[in-house]
Formats: C-alpha cells, sequence, structure tokens
C-alpha cells in the first residue's frame, strides 16, 4: 500500500500537510478511514478529531476539526474546516 498525501486547511492556516499511512475522518455520516487508492469522495464533516497514522500500527495524532469538507482521492486528502481554537 502507498502513501497519502494529508492537508488540514484552516481560512488561517495550512495546519498539517505530511504523507502520511491513514486518516480517520469523522464524516457527517460517521467516520470513515481512508488509504493510498481509495475511491473519490467528498464528504461534509461533524465536529470531532481526525485521526493521522504516519505508519501502520503506529498511534494517531489526533486533530479537533469542527466540521468542514473533506476531499478524498486515490492519493490525497484534503481536509478544508474552521479556525481550531484548541491549536492556537
Amino acid at each position: 500500500m502507498g502513501r497519502l498525501h494529508l492537508d488540514i486547511v484552516t481560512p488561517v492556516k495550512r495546519l498539517r500537510s505530511a504523507e502520511v499511512h491513514m486518516v480517520v475522518v469523522p464524516g457527517a455520516e460517521g467516520d470513515f478511514g481512508v488509504l493510498a487508492g481509495h475511491a473519490p469522495v467528498l464528504s461534509t464533516l461533524r465536529p470531532g478529531f481526525v485521526e493521522i497514522y504516519a505508519s501502520p500500527g503506529a498511534e494517531p495524532q489526533r486533530i479537533p476539526v469542527d466540521g468542514g469538507l473533506a476531499e478524498v482521492n486515490a492519493s490525497s486528502v484534503t481536509i478544508l474546516t474552521g479556525d481550531i481554537p484548541l491549536l492556537g
């Protein structure tokens, strides 16, 4: 399985841009995991946490989101969300 490019962007700044193994996204219809090769998806987000797995079996880094949009394709995930006060 290949790597996946992740961007998490707010109106103020880019919070994260990295190559990762997997991302779990809090979709409006429920959480969904994304690996490289995923089918294209556009989903609204509910408030929750994006879980970022740097490598297989790694502990996830959790980034809070207050809703927004996620665009997924075979090689990348872009998350557009509001400003995250917990991250400063």
